[in-house]
Order: structure tokens, then C-alpha cells, then sequence
């Protein structure tokens, strides 16, 4: 895959399509998380995966998946704590 990157990255034409390709797929994958958000979907799944797209060639994006990663990271630890919590109050309530 770097030989390719260095191929393509050598002529500056294919160079710009590259990432104006990167940039539509990534945007659209992007767009289509954010639209799970509403709707039926794993949403941040979608977000995360377009960001990670965006990120193979620009540098904000990278930035923004960071920010993304540990933004999905607090909510499975809240979610897990909940669920933990609920695990017990259950099992409590079972032994009364």
C-alpha cells in the first residue's frame, strides 16, 4: 500500500484526485453516520468509519477522530456502568 501511496503521490494530478476521492467517500460515509444518528443505525459506528477515511489524508480530520475515539470510549464506559448497575439492583432484589 505505500508503494502505491508513493506512486500516486509522485505525479500531482493523480495526487489531487486522490484526495478529492478520499474527501467524497470520506464526507459521504461521514454524512450517512450522522444521519443514523436520527434514524435506525449505528450512527457513531458510521462517524467514526468516515472520519478514519478523512484521516488517511488530512490532518484535521485526524484530530477530529481523536476527539471521536475518546468521545465513543466515555460513552461505552457509562453505558457499561449502567448496565453493571442495573446487573446488581437486579440480582439484589432476587435475593430478597
Amino acid at each position: 500500500m505505500e508503494r502505491f501511496q508513493a506512486r500516486v503521490r509522485r505525479n500531482r494530478a493523480t495526487h489531487l484526485a486522490w484526495r478529492g476521492g478520499v474527501l467524497v467517500v470520506g464526507t459521504a460515509v461521514l454524512a450517512v453516520g450522522v444521519v443514523m444518528m436520527v434514524t435506525p443505525g449505528p450512527g457513531i459506528l458510521g462517524i467514526v468509519l468516515g472520519l478514519a477515511i478523512l484521516a488517511t489524508e488530512f490532518v484535521w480530520a485526524q484530530s477530529a477522530l481523536h476527539r471521536a475515539r475518546v468521545a465513543a470510549d466515555k460513552a461505552k464506559e457509562k453505558a457499561l456502568a449502567k448496565a453493571r448497575g442495573k446487573r446488581s439492583r437486579r440480582a439484589a432484589a432476587e435475593e430478597d
